[in-house]
């Protein structure tokens, strides 16, 4: 979700006003895509990497994230949205992790739509976490060496839970995944806009998921074999 601080800087606002009208906009994608039917949305709301920003600006998205979570319980609940985080939750402040738990506990039983937030999160993070637990696993006997495969690495990522990752939309037009499911993306088809994320709304998620339906999806095989098989 990025463009939120130029946003902002376009319109003469502190870079804070930017990250407040992002919210709007994840509110806006959330309804809109269970209205379409996604079945899975995980938002990038925080990465590792953005701990190094000026200290007021991390205590105001951290205060942004606590309101998020306050104003949106109904739309959770009326829309049958389980939620759930993924990343270094306990970096995050104690105000935003009990509220942040509470509504996981809350929705845990809702099956319409899975609504993963990447909060304190890194691909990168996340591939070192996995392997320190196969390591783990392996010295206590869980689990062989030459046991270990595609299937099993994916069994330890935060995502483990959630079907296959189908595709990355990055607004405001910057070609980068910004360690961002660096395992899932393998295959995943990308769409980029140069839209900023304040302005991106339901319309602009489903042009994106029409150019993903034009895609075709071939995991290393032909052309040929992908439609001979269809």
């Amino acid at each position: 979700m990025d463009g939120n601080g130029r946003w902002a800087e376009l319109r003469g606002l502190p870079r804070l006003d930017g990250h407040a009208q992002g919210s709007v906009a994840v509110r806006n994608i959330v309804t809109g895509a269970r209205e379409i039917g996604i079945e899975a949305l995980t938002l990038y709301a925080f990465s590792v990497q953005n701990w190094s920003r000026p200290p007021d600006e991390v205590a105001g998205l951290m205060r942004i994230l606590f309101d998020y979570l306050e104003q949106e319980r109904p739309t959770l609940l009326d829309n049958g949205i389980k939620l759930q985080a993924i990343g270094e939750i306990d970096r995050l402040p104690s105000f935003v992790v009990e509220r942040l738990r509470a509504l996981e506990a809350e929705t845990a039983h809702h099956t319409k739509m899975t609504l993963t937030l990447a909060l304190s999160y890194g691909g990168r993070e996340e591939l070192i976490e996995a392997a320190r637990s196969i390591a783990r696993d392996v010295a206590r006997g869980a689990l062989e060496v030459d046991a270990i495969d595609e299937a099993t690495v994916a069994r330890y990522t935060f995502t483990h839970a959630l079907p296959e990752l189908d595709l990355i939309i990055r607004t405001s037009g910057e070609l980068r995944l910004s360690n961002f499911l660096l395992w899932q993306a393998a295959y995943a088809e990308i769409v980029v806009t140069d839209v900023l994320w304040p302005d991106f709304g339901k319309r602009d998620l489903e042009a994106a998921i029409e150019a993903f339906g034009r895609r075709q999806r071939r995991f290393g095989k032909t052309g040929r074999q992908i439609v001979d098989e269809s």
